[in-house]
């Protein structure tokens, strides 16, 4: 799959305006057993209760299944789990929504793709929810701004309740312009609305997109240039 996806990002590196067509083909056996190996241990389980550790057992078996499941369109994400943390520098709590383990797979791979293609429309001084980036890189680059320019003034901003209420109209018409495969757009959508338990009571996602899972990276948007 690393050799695949590395010509789709030279692809879309040298035209910003290719449309990829043939993308589904890429999450297959072998991709979602090296995205389960990829899977962090003893991470937080969602409704399904099962652990890296129980999908482990009878891997072969369990991917199998899976792959047939998504070929006949027969894949569902479920629910995610929502849990609450405690929100740094308030008193609020953040909301996280923790996917099954099988939706965590797909969504690992569904990623990969996506950070083939889209890594190339990002500008350089964008950090957030990028591979091999996060906020040490973005302060470094911040302090040797401010050391080797004239800086005034620094602003501190934030989206509130971006996650919360992403339009998912939007965020679709924002993927075909660079994406033309309608199965892995079907995937997405279905992501998009799995919806949310809490409290063993289901609720729809007609907007917005759970913070503290893989499919969190499918909701950043590059487009901005």
């Amino acid at each position: 799959m690393e050799t695949k996806l590395a010509k789709i990002a030279q692809v879309a590196k040298e035209n910003l305006n290719e449309r990829f067509t043939s993308l589904m083909h890429l999450i297959n056996e072998s991709s979602l057993t090296q995205c389960h190996y990829e899977m962090k241990a003893n991470k937080a389980s969602g409704v399904d209760a099962v652990t890296k550790e129980d999908y482990q057992e009878n891997l072969d078996s369990h991917i199998g299944e899976l792959i047939a499941r998504m070929k006949r369109q027969a894949y569902k994400p479920q629910p995610v789990r929502r849990v609450y943390i405690s929100k740094e520098g308030s008193d609020k709590l953040r909301p996280l929504g923790i996917p099954s383990y099988e939706d965590k797979i797909v969504q690992k791979a569904v990623s990969k793709i996506l950070n083939a293609i889209y890594e190339q429309d990002f500008l350089e001084c964008s950090f957030g929810f990028r591979p091999k980036r996060g906020c040490h890189d973005a302060l470094k680059t911040i302090s040797s701004i401010i050391e080797s320019r004239p800086v005034h003034y620094i602003v501190d901003a934030d989206i509130r309740g971006f996650y919360d209420h992403l339009n998912h109209a939007w965020l679709m018409k924002f993927l075909k312009h660079r994406i033309a495969d309608e199965n892995l757009l079907r995937l997405i959508g279905r992501f998009l609305k799995s919806g949310v338990i809490e409290n063993q009571e289901y609720h729809p996602t007609i907007e917005g997109a759970p913070q503290g899972s893989l499919c969190k990276a499918l909701h950043n948007p590059p487009y901005a240039k």
